[in-house]
């Protein structure tokens, strides 16, 4: 894979915060006013400066940028401290975020993202999502390191609720972390909530918020965290609390707490407090992804490129027309295939008897011989389509026209 694309890191910010302009926000004061108190934020069209410039798909990697901790958990021999050390991972990603409150944008069905990481020793981890619903939004993803053995599957079902002065995306579904090599120790993970202050007074601002578990049944182990927001009078922003507990008795073995931002700390039953994870000494891998030229259309940078660059040269008008023009044909298939009858398949996930979305790889994974994994697994998430989707043509006075005609984007 190319490493060009490599993305730069987000600046951090001490609250999140973002004042907005004034025109901006009568934009926004407008929109809420067609709003009512538990609106499903989900068919809004949200305008165009609030966009942070990726995918959400992308975004979903932010959680797979300290493969290292993972690693260290897979070699950790003492069943607690490898919970313990799962833990340390799920929570190391959540400091990557952009400046003020930005959205990433909305998948369209079909729109699919990967990406590898290389390691200090070699080792590669790999990572592909797709959108694999529209209505309701669901994303699947799968993330492996399989010369080692670490494979993670989740599901993201985001749901927006507009609740007054602010807006609440519900993070319902899963992520599990499975080690073959350990008799297929899984790991069963939630996420918190996420919510964006102050929309209609006071500085906006982005903040997690509510209860996360992380759960390995056969170790018998639970770690319960709360991320707490910040009230109007006390407390302070992006702080989080836990406890990691035994689950048949409820015996408290660890106290997590800190700022996910900044840094955690862990202590033990018989031990002081220390630092369990430094933001500041624990830099991100970067993300090795394919050049837009040699992408598909529909994978995420490829796609929304030209909106990305109308926000990076922050000329709105064009970031908002080629947004809509996206939606726009989305909307025109969509209808394509109701008329045509047609069921739309995901290309890379299939429905398993679960009733969850399964890697279509995943079925020929070779836990006896991971070397013979890695090479298949690279097959299946890195090969290209050998046709595709007509794209969008241009007519002799300039103005873009919607194809009237797909190709099926399942494989």
């Amino acid at each position: 894979m190319s490493r060009k694309n490599c993305p730069t890191t987000f600046e951090e910010d001490a609250d999140s915060s973002e004042v907005l302009e004034d025109d901006n926000r009568s934009i926004i004061m407008g929109l809420i006013a067609q709003l009512r108190k538990g609106t499903d934020l989900s068919r809004i069209t949200l305008p165009t400066f609030v966009l942070e410039p990726r995918s959400l798909l992308e975004k979903f990697t932010d959680f797979m940028s300290h493969p290292e901790l993972v690693v260290k958990a897979s070699k950790t021999i003492d069943p607690v401290q490898r919970f313990v050390e799962v833990c340390r991972f799920f929570l190391s990603g959540w400091h990557i975020k952009p400046k003020g409150v930005k959205k990433p944008y909305n998948p369209i069905l079909g729109e699919f993202f990967r990406c590898e990481y290389r390691l200090k020793d070699g080792t590669k981890a790999m990572y592909i999502s797709e959108q694999v619903s529209h209505h309701p939004p669901v994303t699947a993803y799968f993330y492996a390191l399989p010369e080692l053995g670490i494979f993670v599957t989740g599901e993201a079902h985001p749901k927006a609720k507009f609740l007054g002065n602010s807006a609440a995306t519900v993070m319902k579904g899963y992520t599990r972390i499975t080690f073959s090599e350990l008799g297929n120790e899984t790991y069963e993970i939630t996420n918190p909530n996420v919510y964006a202050r102050g929309i209609l007074f006071g500085k906006m601002t982005m903040e997690m918020g509510d209860q996360s578990t992380i759960r390995c049944d056969s170790l018998d182990l639970i770690c319960e965290l709360e991320f707490k927001t910040k009230g109007y009078f006390s407390g302070e922003y992006h702080s989080v609390s836990g406890k990691i507990k035994r689950q048949s008795t409820g015996e408290v073995l660890y106290e997590i707490s800190g700022v996910w931002t900044q840094e955690l700390f862990i202590k033990g039953k018989s031990s002081s407090k220390e630092s369990f994870f430094n933001v500041a000494k624990n830099p991100v891998i970067p993300k090795l992804v394919e050049s837009l030229d040699n992408q598909e259309w529909n994978e995420s940078r490829k796609l929304w490129s030209k909106v990305t660059a109308g926000l990076a040269s922050n000329d709105m008008d064009y970031a908002t027309d080629e947004k809509s023009f996206i939606e726009n044909r989305q909307r025109e298939e969509t209808a394509i295939r109701q008329k045509e009858g047609v069921e739309w398949k995901p290309r890379f996930f299939v429905i398993n008897k679960k009733d969850e979305y399964e890697f279509k790889g995943a079925s020929g994974i070779d836990y006896k011989n991971l070397s013979k994994t890695k090479a298949h697994l690279e097959k299946h998430m890195f090969s290209h389509a050998t046709s595709f989707p007509k794209e969008a043509h241009t007519h002799e006075q300039g103005q873009r026209i919607l194809i009237t005609k797909y190709k099926p984007i399942a494989a």
